[in-house]
Order: structure tokens, then sequence, then C-alpha cells
């Protein structure tokens, strides 16, 4: 099998690497009216790949990850509005004061909710981000139901969206390299042994729950951060429709890294460009059926590529992929592996 989930692209997938990196950092200038909606992609591809360290790499599928993207959006407001520094200060002092909630507070839920398995897991973080829409709505510090209104940017408001672009891309890059940088390490054997049999993983002497807490420590980071820079572009914290919104974001993200093809470091990738992709042309060209029709996608994308668009590519032209088929026990492994 592969280690960590990766995938060696080849020399073409490395040019397409290449050529996406290039658009990515002239969008703004090459194709202005988008960057608002490209912005929006990279949060997306962050969510994608903070949700896939626990589903696809560790197989605990977890239904309350937007809890920690609320969190984020909430603690970045506060401290730019209590802080009495000025917008940039106040920004990146908030986004750390983010990162930081978040992760204490995943490794403290971590610590009870992890002991738990399979679908108890699952049904535990369900109403994470339920309660936490609830608690914000009725406490007044935050601006209860009413939400609160985030400090706007002082500049001009082109070079605000150029701005927010850049951060947004920068918080991306950094998730996929880190990712990728773990899923190489001991780390990464620890996530995919617990995946593949948590038993033996911890008969072995493997301290299961240390690395649980660890991994969801590390999505809740970047779910922080992500969480402070949404908030900012917006300009407004709603606790239900937009910090704790377990209907669109909170299962947005578990879509995307199923349909990109979990448990992969370019699955998440390619599932979030695919959704947030069809999702803004649905917008545009249907706009009265645009969930009916995301529905059907779905639907469409699980019946025929159940393992992802990256796990029926492989299958299909497993040679770009650098990947061999043992025809005798149709097991998958990279070329070269022993």
């Amino acid at each position: 099998m592969m280690q960590g989930g990766l995938v060696n692209l080849g020399r073409h997938g490395r040019i397409l690497a290449a050529a996406a990196g290039v658009f990515a950092l002239a969008a703004p200038i090459l194709v202005p009216a988008l960057s608002t909606q490209l912005t929006f992609l990279w949060v997306m591809i962050v969510f994608a790949l903070t949700w896939d360290i626990m589903g696809g790499q560790m197989g605990y599928n977890s239904f309350g990850n937007v809890l920690f993207f609320g969190l984020g959006m909430y603690a970045c407001a506060v401290v730019q509005r209590d802080s009495g520094l000025g917008y940039l200060p106040a920004l990146f002092v908030g986004l750390a004061a983010s990162a930081a909630i978040a992760a204490a507070v995943a490794t403290i839920l971590g610590a009870g909710l992890l002991g738990l398995r399979g679908q108890y897991f699952a049904i535990g973080t369900l109403g994470l981000g339920i309660a936490a829409g609830e608690i914000a709505s009725s406490w007044e510090y935050v601006g209860a139901g009413g939400g609160m209104t985030v400090p706007l940017y002082p500049g001009d408001i082109e070079f605000r969206k150029t701005f927010f672009y850049f951060l947004c891309l920068s918080l991306a890059v950094m998730n996929f390299l880190t990712m990728s940088r773990l899923y190489r390490t001991r780390f990464g054997l620890a996530l995919n042994a617990i995946r593949d049999d948590e038993d033996k993983a911890e008969s072995m002497g493997l301290h299961t729950t240390r690395y649980k807490t660890v991994a969801w420590s590390i999505s809740a980071l970047f779910l922080g951060v992500v969480g402070g820079l949404v908030g900012n572009i917006i300009g407004f914290v709603d606790p239900r429709d937009i910090a704790f919104a377990s209907t669109t974001y909170g299962v947005w993200m578990v879509l995307m890294a199923i349909l990109g093809g979990k448990g992969t470091l370019w699955g998440p990738v390619i599932g979030a460009v695919v959704f947030h992709t069809t999702q803004e042309l649905f917008w545009i060209y249907a706009l009265s059926w645009q969930r009916v029709a995301l529905g059907l996608l779905i639907i469409i994308i699980v019946v025929l590529f159940p393992q992802g668009i990256l796990g029926w590519a492989r299958e299909r032209w497993p040679s770009r992929f650098g990947v061999v088929i043992d025809e005798g026990t149709r097991r998958i492994h990279m070329a070269g592996d022993t």
C-alpha cells in the first residue's frame, strides 16, 4: 500500500501542479472578477485536508470539525474588537489566538471523545457544532443571536480582496505541505495503523489516543485560522448560519474529501476543486435548483466513483500514478515497493 495515502503524480502530474501554482499566484491579476470565488476555493481545500487527516488517514469520521472553524471565527473577531490594536496587528494576533484556542479545545475534547470508536465517535461529534451554535446564540458577550460585526479592512476594497486571497492561498499551501510532511513520517504510519486495525496497533505498544488527539488538534489549528480569515472576508459572524454552519460547511468538508478520494494527499484537494467549481456553476446556471443539482452530482459521484475521483483514476491509469497492480492478489502498491 502507499505510505500515508501518497500518490506519485509522475512527470505530467508535476507539470500540471506547477501550472496550477503559477495560475494561483497570477489569478488576482488574470481574473480579478473571480478573486472572491477563488479565495473561497482555498478555504474549501483547507476544509477538505483538515477533515481527511481524521476521516481518511485515521478512519475516524468526525461531523463536528465545524466547531473549530466557528471558534476561530469568534476568537479572531473578539480580539479585533477588544484588543485596542490597529487592524493588521489585531488581525494577526486574532488569527494566532484562533489557532491556539481551537487546538486547545480539540485537545480537551479529544481526551474524552476519542475514546469512542466508529459510529459512536461520529455520533458523539455530531452535536458539537449544533451545541456551540446554541451557546453562541445566547451569549451576549459575542452578540448572541444578533451575531458580531468584524472590523472592516481599512484600505481599498480591491486590495482587500487580494490581501485575503493571498492569506487564504498561503494557509492552504501551508496546510498541504504540513500534511504532506506528516504523512511521510512515523506519525503518518501511526494514523494508518489506527485506521487499519486499532486493537492490533495498541497491542504493539502504540499510544493510539495520544496520536488521535494530536491529529485532531492539528486539524483544529488550521480550521481555527481559516475561521478567523472567513470572518474577516464576510465581515460578519452569525452563530448558526456562518460560524457553526453544520448543514453547509460541516457537511461540505466531508463530501469534498470523499469526492476526491479520502485517505490520500491530493484527493481532498481535487474534491474541493470539483465541488467548489460545480457549486459556483450551479449557483449561476441553476439558481433555483442549486442544492438539487448538487445533491444529484454527489449521488452520481458516489455511485460511479465509490473510491473517489483519484481512486478511480488510479485504477484506470495505474502507470501514470506510479502504481503497480499485482494481478495475483489485485493488491495496489507503489512501483519499487517491496
